[in-house]
């Protein structure tokens, strides 16, 4: 008789690879021995992670009902990693739409199983009376739960690991904060999870039995209120006993302007964050560890979750981050570049140096441009339209990187995201703070006619309406400043660095 062991390694197509926790999922899958599949609507920002040759990138969306059913084809299992949060008004009924596709395409293809990570919900609490994202949440589950395909949801509550969202805001609120007014939801127990033990339990559901279609509650081994857990990042991070003071008066809506102002998670992300503390949520049962068992050191506390996340940090080795997906409503089309441009109106601002210096320590300065390093212009102005961002909603200046010197296609830099790069020639970064039109800036690395090397910048921006008009034409006063003096500085630095030592043959 065949058990579930002695199946082959299941073929596994998992959505969201392009996210946090999908980006991760698909080397686990690999080095488990799994054959992966990644569903992406652009294929491109997986070409540079270091997995990308080992998995197969199909485009599609988990909303287009051909590109799923083509996807699925030949699979086993189906991660569906994906939502619609922060697409606007109607990302409840696009959740349920998409969820109900790729159930009705799984069974249709014959895929034996899905796997889906939700939301932990409160005990007690009538379901109209959640967040609409928790509820969205707890919907999707639902419906896979329904589609006819053994089902597992996987509900949990805090990701504590390196770049995700939940350990980005309690990072910062903690740092930044030695005395802190907080909401009263900071003294509401929760039961945070690593991101190590979620993976584990992710890549162990391929393999479930296939009478198996239910919910499992997952979480760490401690119990703890927020207040607890700012009080642990700041002991494991050396840092001195923080002052907490609850206070009833700040509602959710408040509490995520105030955690989009301090942390660099903005307030569009950071308001589902924090309705989902309101409430206790606790795992109300353990079952999952029938299936997948637990490793012989047992799960990960919150303190080494921390600890453990800390230390990527330092060591800049933070795989994917929250903001690795890309943010709702971010301009990706048309492309400059695009032979069959027909945007109308493109206003460049074009700027060129000759550099005292190679082209590789050139290219050294451009591929580490923002974060802590800056923008090599008018500090002051960066930030004043940071925090202008910040304010009409936007992402803001402070999501930094993911890796203090090398980029990657898709990741997310301050209020840009790298669009293209060709290592040692060029970098295009697309821009997603608010603006009335589409923005690039592009970064290019050249030699000339007598060898010499030559930087090469250009702003591009193509307005929508009049206002679009009327704003690049308000700023353009600013462009000599803020991006000559860009590229004058990206060139001194690179004259300025320390040259390479000579190596050996």
């Amino acid at each position: 008789m065949t058990t579930e062991n002695d199946r082959p390694p299941p073929r596994c197509l998992v959505t969201g690879a392009t996210g946090y926790l999908g980006g991760r999922l698909v080397p686990e899958l690999l080095a488990a021995g799994h054959s992966v599949r990644c569903l992406a609507r652009s294929p491109d920002k997986l070409r540079d992670h270091p997995w990308a040759g080992q998995a197969e990138v199909v485009r599609g969306d988990v909303t287009d009902e051909a590109s799923v059913r083509a996807a699925m084809e030949g699979m086993d299992v189906a991660y569906y990693l994906v939502h619609a949060l922060g697409s606007g008004r109607g990302f409840e009924e696009t959740d349920r739409r998409a969820a109900r596709i790729f159930g009705e395409q799984a069974r249709a293809s014959g895929i034996r199983r899905i796997v889906y990570l939700g939301g932990l919900t409160p005990s007690g609490v009538p379901e109209h009376a959640l967040s609409p994202h928790l509820r969205s949440r707890a919907e999707v589950g639902r419906v896979l739960l329904a589609s006819g395909v053994p089902t597992a949801v996987l509900r949990a509550a805090v990701i504590i690991g390196s770049g995700s969202a939940s350990f980005e805001m309690l990072r910062y609120l903690t740092e930044r904060l030695p005395a802190m007014v907080t909401p009263s939801w900071v003294r509401v127990r929760i039961q945070p999870i690593a991101v190590r033990d979620v993976l584990r339990l992710l890549v162990g559901c391929a393999r479930l039995p296939d009478d198996v279609n239910r919910a499992f509650d997952i979480g760490g081994p401690d119990v703890v209120t927020y207040e607890h857990m700012m009080r642990r990042y700041a002991a494991v991070a050396g840092l001195p006993k923080r002052v907490i003071v609850p206070v009833p008066l700040l509602t959710p809506r408040l509490s995520s302007l105030w955690v989009g102002l301090v942390t660099p998670v903005p307030g569009a992300l950071a308001r589902p964050l924090v309705e989902s503390l309101k409430y206790e949520v606790v795992c109300a049962e353990r079952d999952i560890v029938r299936y997948v068992p637990e490793p012989p050191e047992g799960p990960v506390s919150l303190d080494r979750a921390i600890r453990l996340a800390l230390r990527r940090v330092q060591d800049a080795d933070v795989s994917t981050r929250w903001s690795s997906a890309s943010t709702p409503h971010a301009p990706s089309d048309p492309l400059p570049t695009d032979p069959d441009w027909a945007g109308g109106s493109l206003y460049t601002d074009h700027r060129e140096r000759t550099v005292a210096a190679s082209p590789q320590a050139l290219w050294r300065v451009v591929e580490a441009i923002g974060g802590e390093n800056g923008w090599y212009s008018s500090p002051l102005a960066w930030s004043l339209r940071g925090w202008l961002d910040k304010l009409v909603g936007g992402v803001g200046l402070r999501r930094g990187r993911r890796d203090a010197t090398r980029l990657r296609i898709g990741d997310s830099l301050d209020f840009w995201r790298v669009e293209e790069i060709e290592p040692g020639r060029l970098l295009r970064l697309r821009a997603e703070m608010r603006l009335p039109g589409l923005a690039w800036l592009e970064m290019a690395v050249d030699r000339d006619q007598r060898g010499r090397t030559v930087y090469r910048q250009r702003a591009m921006f193509h307005p929508h309406g009049l206002v679009g008009h009327a704003y690049w034409w308000g700023v353009s006063p600013f462009h000599a400043a803020v991006f000559g003096g860009m590229a004058r500085n990206i060139a001194v630095a690179a004259e300025s660095a320390v040259p390479e030592p000579a190596r050996t043959p």
